[in-house]
C-alpha cells in the first residue's frame, strides 16, 4: 500500500498526543526519572505479552547482532539520553521553549538521513518538511496566556539542543536496525536498554525508595499506564514501522505534529482559547503534510 509509512506516522502523532496528556499529569506528581523508569517497565511487559502470543517469545531473543546493536544504540541515545536532556531542559527554560528547539528534529533527521543512509529528498519533500516545521512553530508560539522567553540560560538551551540531536540520531539508528524485524520486538529492545540506563541512574542517585513509593500511588499508575499504552507501547512501536517504510525526514515531520494535535484536548478538556496564530499554524502544518501524499 502506497504511503503506509506516512499514514502510520500520522497515527503515531495522535497516539503521542494522547500519551502527552496522561504523562503531563503523572510527571507533575512523580518527576521525570521515576516516570520514565515505571513507564518503560509497563511497556516491556505489554510488548512481551503481545509477542508471547504472536511469536511465542517474551524477550526479543530472535534479534540478530546488527538489529541488537543499532536498536540498542537507538534506545540509549533516543529514549535515555534524549528524554533525560529534554526533561532537564523543561526545568531550566520551560517546556514550550524546549519543544520549540525539539521541533527542528525533522530537519536534522532529514540531514542525518542523507548523510548516514544515503536518502534523497526532492524539492517537494524538503518543502513539506519546512512547511510542517513552520506550522508547528506557529502553533506553539501562538499559545494563549504564555510568553516565550528568548533570553534563556545557555545550559537549558544546550540541553534542549542535545535532546533534539538525540531524537534525530535515534531515528537514524532505528532505521539502520529495524529492517523487516518485528516492530514491537524492536521497540522492546530499545525500552530494555533505556530501562537499564534509568535503573543505573536511580542507583547512582540513591532514589529507589522514592521511586517505589511513587509507583504505589493509584492515580500515578493509572495515568502512567494509559500514557504507556498510547506512547511507548503503541506509539513508539508504530513509529519504528513508519521510519522503516518512509523517509526518516518525512516520518519525523509527520510524527512531530503533536504540538498541533494537542490543541484539541487543550480546547475540549482545559477549555483553553485558540489564538489566530495557532489556527494558522495548524492549517500550515496540514498543508505541509498534504505535500507528502501528492
Amino acid at each position: 500500500m502506497q504511503y503506509t509509512g506516512e499514514i502510520v506516522a500520522l497515527v503515531v502523532s495522535v497516539l503521542w498526543t494522547a500519551s502527552a496528556v496522561f504523562f503531563e499529569t503523572a510527571s507533575k506528581r512523580m518527576g521525570s526519572v521515576a516516570l520514565n523508569f515505571i513507564r518503560l517497565i509497563i511497556t516491556i511487559i505489554l510488548i512481551g505479552c503481545l509477542t508471547t502470543v504472536t511469536k511465542g517469545l517474551f524477550p526479543p531473543l530472535d534479534a540478530g547482532e546488527q538489529q541488537l546493536l543499532w536498536l540498542s544504540l537507538s534506545g540509549f541515545v533516543g529514549l535515555f539520553l534524549g528524554d533525560l536532556c529534554l526533561f532537564k531542559s523543561y526545568a531550566m527554560i520551560g517546556a514550550r521553549m524546549s519543544q520549540l528547539v525539539l521541533s527542528m528534529s525533522p530537519v536534522m533527521t532529514a540531514i542525518f538521513g542523507m548523510a548516514a543512509l544515503g536518502e534523497h529528498l526532492d524539492g517537494k519533500e524538503w518543502c513539506g518538511i519546512m512547511i510542517v516545521t513552520a506550522g508547528v512553530l506557529m502553533a506553539m508560539l501562538g499559545k494563549q496566556g504564555e510568553k516565550i522567553r528568548l533570553n534563556v540560560p545557555v545550559k537549558g538551551f544546550v540541553l534542549a539542543l542535545c535532546a533534539m540531536l538525540a531524537q534525530a540520531a535515534g531515528y537514524i539508528f532505528t532505521k539502520k536496525g529495524i529492517g523487516d524485524y518485528d516492530v514491537f520486538s524492536g521497540s522492546q529492545i530499545r525500552a530494555i536498554i533505556a530501562l537499564a540506563c534509568f535503573a543505573l541512574l536511580i542507583t547512582f542517585r540513591g532514589t529507589w525508595k522514592s521511586t517505589l513509593r511513587k509507583a504505589n500511588d493509584k492515580s500515578n499508575m493509572r495515568n502512567t499506564f494509559l500514557g504507556s499504552v498510547c506512547g511507548p507501547f503503541l506509539g513508539i512501536s508504530l513509529s519504528l514501522y513508519a521510519i522503516g517504510h518512509a523517509s526518516t525526514g518525512i516520518a519525523a515531520s509527520l510524527m512531530a505534529l503533536v504540538p498541533v494535535f494537542i490543541i484539541v484536548p487543550s480546547v475540549l478538556i482545559k477549555k483553553e482559547k485558540v489564538s489566530a496564530l495557532q489556527i494558522v499554524g495548524t492549517v500550515t502544518s496540514f498543508l505541509g503534510g498534504v505535500l507528502f501524499f501528492i
